[in-house]
């Protein structure tokens, strides 16, 4: 068993909108951007992960910058291909001959057949000879230390880039679930708009980012409010570029469509749950992971509006990577994993 291991490279791949996290031996060993640059011209992959992100919006005609999923599923197959295979170069393959690869890739729970057979194929593409797929609520149980084998009802919120997963679990599988496809790259979407729309301001993808990072907000009202941040955009009346400050309050009122569609999605959920489930949640609360549950006064406003608790993962960005890597070594044991073969 020790010798069939040595020849055998395990991977655990969060394979995010946003991000893309793989653990290697029980360790974290890439956590880079999911984005790739590209020669337009020879269609050859230039940089992949940050270096890629440090172009993303800065290129020229001959180079383009593509982010291979979109809602949460692989959209430019080839891209999504080029990217899988410079994240897993970064670790440093083992020698041709050890060539027996075995992956466990976490996926959205409303992912369609062919949507599964993309990610399949694309695993196939960089040589994996045993791949298995989870869904990402299910990993972000696991990643939180959730015993998801026990007949207690558990309720998962995971906002990613591209999509937000809602999953009640229980006994090893998802009893109910909402995937709606309103999440981080929405919010960054949205601040776009406000911006544009409130100052006559017009910035990027990554400003918008920076933004939510620094002064992100679901609640119009907080205990302890950040700083207002200074944004960097052009003028959309004179084309000059220019710098204006923007405050939390402001950037909650931009978010308020976005995150009410989540509230929806939430109550929708706990609408069918069984009552039994309803009881167990009522008594456990409400578990929040991913990046989107960074934002503040997220748990808050969940809570006031569920009228349950609200817990936020310890570390919500790597909640499902640490979840599809305890997936990964325990293969035989998880009944809800989906292999190849089944598929």
């Amino acid at each position: 068993m020790k010798l069939f291991s040595f020849f055998t490279q395990e991977l655990a791949i969060d394979l995010g909108t946003a991000n893309t996290l793989i653990i290697q031996d029980g360790k974290i060993v890439v956590d880079e951007p999911s984005i790739v640059a590209i020669n337009r011209r020879t269609g050859e992959t230039i940089a992949v992960g940050n270096k890629a992100m440090q172009m993303h919006e800065k290129t020229h005609e001959e180079i383009k910058t593509v982010r291979p999923l979109k809602d949460g599923v692989i959209a430019d197959f080839q891209a999504a291909e080029s990217m899988i295979e410079g994240m897993i170069n970064m670790i440093g393959r083992r020698r041709r001959f050890f060539t027996h690869m075995k992956m466990v890739i976490c996926i959205p729970s409303g992912i369609t057949e062919v949507e599964k057979r993309a990610v399949f194929d694309s695993a196939d593409h960089v040589d994996s000879k045993e791949t298995y797929l989870i869904h990402e609520p299910m990993a972000a149980a696991l990643g939180i230390g959730l015993d998801v084998e026990e007949p207690v009802g558990n309720m998962i919120i995971d906002i990613g880039g591209g999509t937000t997963e809602i999953a009640v679990i229980a006994l090893s599988g998802i009893v109910c679930d909402q995937s709606i496809r309103i999440a981080g790259d929405e919010f960054t979407s949205d601040i776009m708009s406000y911006m544009k729309r409130q100052h006559n301001i017009l910035i990027g993808e990554r400003t918008a980012e920076q933004i939510k990072i620094h002064v992100g907000s679901a609640l119009h009202e907080l205990e302890t409010p950040p700083e207002d941040y200074a944004v960097n955009g052009r003028d959309l009346m004179t084309g000059i570029p220019k710098q204006i400050k923007i405050s939390y309050s402001e950037i909650a009122h931009s978010l308020d469509k976005s995150i009410s569609k989540i509230e929806d999605a939430i109550l929708k959920a706990l609408e069918t749950t069984p009552p039994e489930l309803a009881s167990d949640i009522y008594r456990t609360g409400i578990y929040l992971t991913g990046g989107g549950a960074m934002l503040r006064g997220l748990d808050k406003r969940v809570a006031q509006k569920t009228k349950l608790k609200v817990h936020i993962a310890e570390d919500p960005l790597r909640a499902v990577v640490h979840g599809t890597g305890i997936a990964l070594k325990n293969t035989d044991r998880f009944s809800f994993l989906i292999d190849r073969k089944s598929v």
